[in-house]
């Protein structure tokens, strides 16, 4: 199991948000950005409306972010847009053989290292801020020219 797109479109649609700001950032403007189809931009983006990150306005088009970029983490992307269920980053396979040596230990086996693994993850995440991915897209786009 993967972490969903909707993060890494998440992100996209924030840092697009903050870098064509003089734009009107329509779910179709956006779609073709991240090049999807607009209902998927409008249900990443009402996820991001409702944890407080972007504002959205019915029956108005675009959308504006509703916080600075600096303030925005990859950690609260990550959980607007419920890019694995809570604490479920790592899933262990369902019901193995309780008759088989490793059938019947392997899920506490593993959990710990999972948990593990997801905390260390959140906390790198939470590090990072939508800030830093704009200034990575500003710096790389820079040493193109």
């Amino acid at each position: 199991m993967s972490i969903s797109s909707r993060f890494s479109v998440g992100i996209h649609i924030l840092a697009l948000l903050e870098i064509d700001k003089t734009e009107l950032n329509t779910s179709e403007n956006i779609a073709m950005s991240v090049n999807t189809n607009p209902a998927v931009i409008r249900k990443i983006t009402g996820m991001l409306k409702k944890a407080g990150l972007v504002y959205v306005q019915p029956g108005i088009a675009g959308a504006t972010l509703a916080k600075d970029i600096s303030d925005i983490t990859l950690l609260d992307v990550y959980r607007a847009v419920n890019a694995v269920q809570e604490d479920e980053l790592f899933s262990v396979h369902d019901k193995p053989n309780p008759d088989c040596l490793v059938g019947r230990n392997i899920q506490d086996s593993v959990e710990i290292s999972f948990s593990a693994a997801q905390r260390a993850l959140e906390k790198e995440l939470e590090h990072r801020t939508i800030r830093d991915v704009v200034d990575d897209i500003l710096n790389k786009e820079r040493l193109r020219k």
